[in-house]
């Protein structure tokens, strides 16, 4: 005698699909990361309830800035945050075609993985494009910055623990 399988059995119901449920932290902290992580992402928008994520990057990723060639008679460049129009802060005089690392947020930047190692970069340290040259926290979350080029580090801007702002410049590489 052949049995049949449960779902052709006449008059029994086919078997449910789990209900669907609402993302918890865990779930959204994962879905950030991964959207983080990934390059390929340009936009991302996720709605669950009364909960709204929206992420959008320009080109996909926080790109490296080319300076324009000194101006003439010297002087460093003066640079206007955003967040704090009539704040400047002074740069140094740079050579042309120095690519200047600018933070991607706000947030809390970091020069190491944790308290007391080594710092990611020095000046003078030989970077690739894949070298993170530091970590920005936003809310608890790490975000590591890359050089995008591969280079010679000749400057670091910013204080380990410091509060930076969105397009502040953090590292200056030489190609």
């Amino acid at each position: 005698m052949r049995k049949r399988s449960p779902e052709k059995r006449r008059g029994a119901a086919a078997p449910r699909a789990p209900a669907p449920r609402a993302p918890g932290y865990d779930d959204l902290l994962a879905i950030a990361r991964l959207v983080e992580s990934g390059s390929r992402f340009t936009e991302f928008r996720l709605r669950s309830g009364d909960i709204e994520v929206e992420v959008k990057r320009a080109n996909g990723v926080a790109a490296p800035e080319t300076l324009p060639p000194p101006p003439p008679k010297g002087g460093g460049e003066q640079l206007v945050t955003p967040a704090k129009a009539g704040a400047q802060t002074p740069l140094p005089d740079l050579p042309a075609g120095t690519h200047l690392i600018r933070a991607p947020m706000v947030g809390t930047f970091y020069r190491s993985s944790e308290p007391g190692a080594k710092p990611f970069v020095e000046p003078g340290r030989k970077v690739r494009p894949d070298t993170i040259v530091c970590i920005i926290e936003v809310m608890k979350l790490m975000n590591s910055v890359e050089a995008g080029v591969a280079g010679t580090v000749t400057h670091v801007f910013v204080e380990n623990a410091a509060m930076v702002e969105a397009g502040q410049p953090l590292v200056a590489i030489r190609p």
